[in-house]
């Protein structure tokens, strides 16, 4: 049985369009939140590692008014692996390029953990943004950060799961007792129904990667790479949200990683860790909304 979202109500207000577009040769599904005029203000927002388009959900919620368009990454969620390439950061940059490209020239580009990766590589790389929004960016190598002992257990864990007979993997990678430990492990919230709601998205949502090479292929790329190879070359003004009790990223890595754009903004979240989009979206929203006033209304 599903878990009522607290953040339904505010959900079930704003219009929801599922559409897909043909990108690198296969079928990327998305969804278009609120107005679908050409005037609105317009956000594409990358899903994290393991997760897809549900995850930000919360995060839309609290955006009235602005559109918002989430895809799915390739091999999650509705959107199938692009045949023959391996799903490393090079597809993936290259993928959220060709999207932007084709469903919102010129949008604002939000990424969540592994998402921040892709779309800063892909900011890096020339995809034309006029900002960038990072919430819980991966800003300094996920082995180093304060539970880097538990992140080599989960590269030997994806690692059993790659090598394993394809029904023993698939179980392994897929079993709903390791998916709740990851998920407690990532909650810092106190709050019980918001903990349940946690626990049941990522039971819901956490599971739907197309096969385990593609799983692994990203789990290599979140772990491989972080933001600061991107930062030094992105030209335009950067929105970092961050949380002080984040165990994949520290907070003094994430306030060093903001001294390394040429422009950048760095709000800070304390009681909450990983997951801001669950836990304090409406806080996010709000710093989004704020970023993305005209210089002249920021103040008021």
């Amino acid at each position: 049985m599903s878990v009522a979202s607290p953040y339904a109500a505010r959900l079930g207000r704003i219009p929801v369009e599922r559409r897909t577009v043909q990108v690198l040769g296969s079928t990327t599904a998305y969804w278009v939140y609120g107005p679908d005029g050409e005037d609105a203000l317009t956000v594409i927002a990358v899903h994290g590692f393991r997760g897809e388009h549900h995850g930000l959900e919360p995060v839309i919620a609290h955006l009235p008014g602005m559109r918002v368009i989430s895809p799915d990454l390739p091999g999650f969620g509705e959107t199938p692996p692009i045949p023959g390439r391996a799903h490393d950061l090079s597809l993936y940059s290259g993928w959220l390029t060709e999207f932007a490209r084709t469903v919102a020239p010129d949008a604002v580009v939000l990424g969540h953990s592994f998402g921040s990766i892709v779309a800063s590589a892909a900011v890096a790389g020339g995809l034309r943004a006029p900002r960038l929004i990072l919430i819980n960016p991966i800003g300094a190598p996920a082995l180093e950060g304060p539970r880097g002992v538990l992140t080599r257990l989960a590269v030997l864990y994806y690692r059993l799961g790659a090598q394993l007979p394809d029904r023993y993997g698939t179980a392994l990678l897929r079993h709903p007792l390791i998916v709740r430990i990851m998920s407690a492990a990532m909650a810092k919230t106190r709050d019980p129904q918001l903990r349940r709601f946690v626990h049941d998205q990522h039971r819901r949502y956490f599971s739907t990667f197309a096969d385990r090479q593609v799983l692994h292929d990203a789990f290599v790329t979140s772990v491989s790479h972080d933001v600061r190879a991107f930062a030094g070359v992105i030209d335009a003004p950067v929105l970092l949200i961050a949380a002080q009790r984040d165990d994949i990223t520290p907070i003094e890595a994430e306030r060093r990683l903001a001294g390394r754009f040429p422009d950048a903004e760095l709000v800070e979240f304390a009681e909450v860790g990983h997951l801001i989009h669950y836990e304090t979206p409406a806080e996010a929203a709000g710093a989004i909304r704020r970023f993305l006033r005209p210089p002249a209304e920021r103040g008021r």
